[in-house]
């Protein structure tokens, strides 16, 4: 006697060799034996064998009409050896009888399992509904396909293309579009990106990563809001006029100017630091709608040529502290003993300052050098040929500054227990025309691009930088220690793994080497600044209550919000400069015929390759051809294919110049540095739904 059953769904069948009341004993062709329950017993029978009663019932199942056994179903709960008596006529043998429960068991839109071999016909307009929406799937799939082979053919249907940035990057899976893609792909054994540019949807490789990134931060466009433009600022009348000359130190493409600098007191044995930084808190109301449009970017956006400012360009001009106008400021003044410079006491103001120059490093840096600057003068008033030309700011004021910086760097690294490592240089992009004119207003991708490198830790550098530091570790303990809560930066410690995080306690910073950090310096462009700035505001304009007054009280949900967000955008900016600026370095590559680049050895890979970094440029690749490197190996790489589209190039080893690694840099600055500078990463995958085609029930001897 043989047995037909049901396991885990699917029909086996096989020689029966013993039984129990609850259970048989039974053979499969295959010669494994399994227990059957009662429960999952369906059909015996003798003839045909097993393996034959399956294929039977298969091939006859598939020619069951499904609407004609619906007609002739009862109305009542059923079993399947009555209905195929009913359907087939007469007394219906194994195979007839298998073959009607395969077609009802795979028919659950016509019938509804009742319990064992048992049915009961779905209603009329459950069926109806149940058909529409299989043919509906038809359609659709007939859809998939057809627009698959358009994409192998070389064409991009229009419903795809219109949602190309959706079906990379935040794709509904289910969607058509999505399917038809990864159809394509595996029929054609190519890579999304390239059967995608293959077939014309991805016409420019520049306008690809720009579209992308404004898909997934700015899907309304980068213009500011009307109401944004035409919001009043808050007048600044009543602000004092500080009496001091404040000079600004930036890049010549910076139009955000956050913070200047003025000294006063030189040679008197007391001096005086101010550091001022722009006030747009002043003007902008917590919750009007500046605000809003600012809590909404939460950071400038920047990119080589281009730029998405956080406030609008009106906001900016009138709180810039551009040369030859007095703006808003909040001014943190530093007393300090001229001799041994030892901090005596700071102030904060709320006034107006006056701002004679905006120094631009790129183009002094070649003249303010450390040999300058440490170099002793003539005369306490020095002649003026030994002032270079342009340089409105006095070699004196810039040697305290500088030396003032170096005294505090050393403090820092005191606590750090290291010194800081400027090993690597900074990198600057310029866009120029074709034609040797400026570029456009915005990149076309077409531009020629000069990279420049400048070394991390050069003197103006490191005087704003240390200014700064100063600026937000003062005002982060003041804030503190008036109770008034702020957004922190904090690191518990350099030891690998522990990362800088933002927070609303004035926790000790590891990696600088202060007991509490407060971004405040730059809230023209971060909005973690403008918020910082408005707490600050209160504590200058009330003090010891300034905790009643402030916007932000303690425990304010708001400022977690903020924190979260800030957090997740900033990270998202950051990573979509170093793919723009990715994208120009292998267009630099490209326009410069370059084929060869010395590097040094990062991190080995699976199989063998290797990370390396380029010396002369900002480009990190893997490499082949480097079995057996140790890390800061110095190598030759021969580049081969670039990919404009996944930002990535080919590379092999060459030949090996260094094997030492005793100048391999820290891990963790590893880590910093190459975070979102690699290939990128698309959400095709192309094991989705394979396999998901509609089957019968699954049958096996």
């Amino acid at each position: 006697m043989n047995l037909l059953f049901d396991e885990a769904g699917k029909f086996l069948a096989g020689r029966i060799l013993s039984e129990a009341e609850a259970s048989a004993q039974v053979e499969l062709d295959s010669g494994k034996r399994v227990k059957v329950k009662a429960a999952n017993q369906l059909l015996r029978f003798d003839k045909p064998a097993p393996a034959d009663l399956l294929a039977q019932a298969g091939e006859m199942a598939a020619q069951v009409e499904l609407p004609l056994a619906w007609e002739f179903a009862p109305e009542d709960e059923f079993g399947f050896a009555a209905l195929a008596a009913d359907y087939f006529g007469g007394a219906p043998g194994a195979a007839e009888q298998a073959a009607m429960l395969m077609a009802l068991h795979g028919a659950p839109h016509y019938f509804r399992r009742a319990g064992k071999g048992r049915f009961r016909k779905a209603a009329a307009d459950i069926v109806a509904q149940a058909l529409a929406a299989i043919e509906k799937k038809k359609q659709i799939a007939a859809q998939v396909s057809a627009w698959a082979a358009e994409l192998a053919a070389g064409r991009c249907p229009a419903e795809i293309e219109a949602q190309l940035y959706k079906i990379l990057f935040k794709p509904d899976k289910n969607a058509p579009e999505y399917k038809a893609v990864v159809e394509a792909a595996r029929a054609t054994q190519l890579a999304p990106l390239e059967l995608l540019k293959n077939a014309g949807a991805i016409a420019s490789a520049y306008q690809f990563h720009w579209q992308r990134f404004l898909f997934e931060h700015f899907p309304k466009g980068t213009q500011f809001p009307p109401q944004a433009l035409a919001a009043a600022l808050a007048p600044a009348d009543d602000l004092p006029l500080a009496g001091v000359q404040a000079y600004s130190i930036d890049d010549s493409q910076t139009t955000e100017i956050d913070d200047a600098l003025s000294v006063e007191g030189l040679g008197s044995g007391q001096v005086t630091l101010g550091i001022h930084i722009a006030a747009p808190a002043l003007a902008i109301a917590p919750g009007d709608v500046l605000d809003g449009v600012a809590r909404a970017r939460l950071s400038t956006v920047y990119m080589p040529g281009n730029k998405i400012t956080m406030l609008p360009d009106s906001v900016v001009a009138a709180c810039t502290l551009d040369a030859g106008q007095a703006s808003p400021a909040v001014s943190l003044y530093v007393t300090l003993d001229e001799a041994t410079l030892e901090i005596q006491r700071h102030e904060t103001r709320l006034e107006c300052v006056a701002v004679a120059a905006n120094l631009r490093h790129d183009r002094l840096d070649g003249l303010i050098t450390e040999e300058w600057l440490t170099a002793p003068a003539q005369t306490q008033d020095e002649p003026q040929d030994e002032q270079p030309p342009g340089l409105p700011m006095p070699r004196q004021t810039l040697a305290f500054l500088y030396r003032l910086a170096l005294h505090l760097k050393a403090q820092r690294e005191a606590v750090r227990g290291k010194p800081e490592n400027f090993s690597r240089p900074d990198y600057s992009f310029a866009l120029e025309g074709t034609d040797g004119v400026a570029a456009p207003a915005l990149p076309t991708g077409s531009e020629r691009v000069r990279i420049t490198q400048r070394q991390r830790g050069a003197p103006l550098d490191l005087i704003v930088a240390e200014a700064m530091i100063l600026a937000n570790s003062t005002w982060g303990q003041w804030l503190a220690s008036l109770g008034v809560p702020a957004i922190y930066r904090s690191q518990a410690s350099l030891a690998p793994g522990i990362k800088v995080r933002m927070g609303v306690k004035a926790l000790p910073h590891a990696g600088i080497g202060v007991p509490s950090y407060a971004w405040s310096t730059s809230p023209l462009r971060r909005y973690v600044d403008l918020v910082n700035q408005w707490q600050l505001i209160a504590c200058a304009r009330h003090g010891a209550t300034a905790a009643l007054a402030a916007p932000f009280k303690p425990k304010d949900a708001q400022l977690f919000a903020i924190i979260s967000a800030f957090d997740a955008a900033y990270t998202a900016y950051a990573q979509n400069q170093a793919a723009m600026e990715r994208f120009w370095t292998l267009q630099y590559l490209r326009q410069n015929a370059i084929t060869h680049l010395t590097a040094s050895a990062l991190r080995e890979q699976a199989g063998g390759a290797w990370l390396v970094r380029a010396e002369e440029l900002p480009l990190t690749l893997t490499v082949m051809g480097a079995s057996g490197m140790a890390r800061g190996s110095l190598v030759r790489v021969k580049l081969g294919h670039i990919d404009d589209i996944a930002l990535d190039v080919s590379g092999s080893v060459t030949e090996v110049l260094s094997a030492s690694p005793a100048s391999a840099p820290p891990e963790a600055e590893d880590e910093a540095e190459e975070a979102g500078a690699g290939p990128i990463a698309i959400a095709v995958d192309l094991a989705d739904g394979a396999g998901d085609g509609e089957q019968a029930p699954g049958v096996a001897g």
